[in-house]
């Protein structure tokens, strides 16, 4: 089916939020990166310095009052299980929820002491990129999120403060799909399913349009292409390559399920105001 070329008006998430509290890490797209760079332009580049071209739909090509209903939708059909979700995604920084998937192949695969080092840099160093990138794009953008757009919409979670579009759980958890792919191959399928419920659970949650989680993705996992053809690269002294990936598939047991926490959040001594709370993502 051709995509239709009609442009739509993009509904502000500053205008919405004028006056209100301040938004949280404004210029958060022009931090440090680790596996890329920015030319005079402010473009990004690969560590060569060669442009770097990221497909993302142009947010005025896409229908947000059609995108609404479809959050309207989700919101009055939800199941117990998708507010499990949206919940175990929603609290916490999405980090917190890859971080034991991480770890958890480490130990199933029985990685070595420096090469699971060299696995949680890369990763994490590759999520740090993943955000930045998206948060450059957030306040580019500027998109409102739908409870902004339909007052009378009741979240699973609470709105975070910032920008919607594209959704930062949903990138952060392709392009670490692609990065873990890179290591473990064999769990692959697994890791795409995990990716792919990070960025639904922001739909279930009530506080991303569809079309935020699903450029997310498709995003973070050009990011993952473009970071994982640069770890390719990585020798030691004798010409070696680096890496050896697992390539046998151990099935490890990744969570979730179960939608608990490996750490609880909030932390056990606190209690939040959920009015005046905001969780990230």
């Amino acid at each position: 089916m051709k995509k239709s070329n009609k442009h739509y008006k993009t509904p502000k998430w500053s205008k919405h939020n004028a006056g209100k509290t301040p938004p949280i890490e404004p210029q958060a797209g022009s931090w440090p990166l680790h596996f890329f760079k920015r030319n005079w332009s402010n473009q990004f580049t690969n560590l060569d310095g060669e442009l770097v071209s990221f497909k993302i739909r142009n947010p005025k090509l896409i229908d947000f009052e059609k995108e609404l209903i479809a959050v309207q939708n989700t919101q009055q059909n939800l199941t117990d299980e998708q507010r499990e979700i949206a919940k175990y995604y929603g609290f916490g920084p999405p980090t917190k929820q890859w971080t034991p998937v991480i770890d958890r192949l480490i130990d199933t695969y029985n990685v070595s002491p420096v090469r699971a080092a060299r696995i949680l840099a890369a990763t994490q160093a590759a999520i740090n990129d993943a955000l930045l990138i998206t948060w450059q794009l957030k306040y580019v953008f500027d998109i409102a999120r739908p409870d902004q757009l339909d007052p009378t919409l009741e979240t699973v979670v609470p709105t975070p403060n910032f920008p919607a579009y594209p959704s930062g759980h949903a990138t952060m958890s392709g392009c670490a799909e692609v990065v873990l792919s890179y290591f473990f191959p064999g769990e692959r399928v697994r890791l795409r399913e995990i990716a792919e419920q990070g960025a639904m659970s922001r739909l279930y949650g009530c506080i991303h349009f569809p079309i935020d989680n699903s450029e997310g993705l498709r995003l973070g996992r050009q990011i993952g292409d473009y970071i994982v053809k640069e770890l390719k690269k990585a020798v030691d002294v004798t010409e070696t390559l680096v890496d050896t990936p697992y390539k046998e598939n151990k099935e490890a047991v990744l969570p979730p399920p179960p939608w608990e926490q490996a750490i609880p959040y909030p932390p056990p001594n606190s209690q939040p105001n959920m009015r005046n709370s905001f969780f990230f993502f």
